[in-house]
């Protein structure tokens, strides 16, 4: 009677280790190695994760005819490039002018023209110049003519509504 007893024992014992020992193993072993599929039934090695190149959106509005904020602005928009290159990032950079800011843009009064043909050699088609419609058209009616503007100046219909749909739609907004 011992003798069954001592065989029931050792045929539980190896009965329930057989239970026990996966999910003891499966506890003990890394994560790492049951995040990859157990479907062996196609044999395509997984795909590598290919990580997209981030890219960055920046509006800047100008509203004044300071020179030296103007100044300002064109710095931020050669260097900020500049630095997403050292980290292989891009970035895209907007800049809107409205009220005095106008003369930014300004063919006849832009205290910065030689800079912002710069900014465009060093940054093409990163950087986007846009103009405030209600702005020029205020100018136009003040001085009695047209308003002349540099090369490859957009206009949208408001300057302010521009930032803020750029905004609205996720990109990061520096004032100067």
């Amino acid at each position: 009677m011992f003798g069954w007893n001592r065989k029931r024992l050792a045929t539980s014992l190896l009965l329930s280790s057989a239970l026990v020992l996966p999910v003891l193993l499966m506890l003990a072993l890394p994560d790492a190695l049951f995040s990859k599929s157990l479907d062996t039934r196609s044999s395509k090695a997984p795909a590598p994760a290919v990580s997209a190149k981030k890219a960055h959106r920046l509006v800047m509005s100008i509203n004044s005819d300071d020179p030296t904020t103007m100044r300002a602005v064109v710095s931020t928009a050669l260097n900020l490039p500049r630095y997403y290159q050292t980290i292989n990032e891009d970035v895209t950079i907007e800049i809107v002018a409205y009220n005095a800011g106008l003369h930014m843009f300004r063919l006849d009064t832009s205290p910065i023209k030689d800079l912002l043909q710069t900014l465009r050699m060093v940054n093409p088609g990163a950087i986007r110049f846009v103009v405030c419609e209600l702005t020029k058209a205020g100018m136009e009616r003040s001085e009695g003519r047209q308003i002349p503007l540099i090369d490859n100046v957009d206009s949208m219909p408001s300057g302010p509504a521009r930032v803020i749909e750029l905004q609205e739609a996720g990109w990061s907004y520096l004032r100067n």
